[in-house]
């Protein structure tokens, strides 16, 4: 059985704005999106969606 999304669509929307602003200031697009999830506690393929 999959788990259902415990974010809004709100949360995630702004996650990812949050990737893509800050995108520059790391190495990678998966370090931006590791270090965003992590400080939302999400799973990085949350924002990957």
């Amino acid at each position: 059985m999959k788990k259902q999304n415990q974010f809004s669509l709100e949360v995630k929307e702004r996650a990812v704005c949050l990737v893509q602003e800050h995108r520059q200031e790391y190495p990678s697009l998966w370090a931006a999106v590791e270090s965003i999830a992590l400080n939302i506690d999400c799973v990085p393929s949350t924002l990957l969606d």
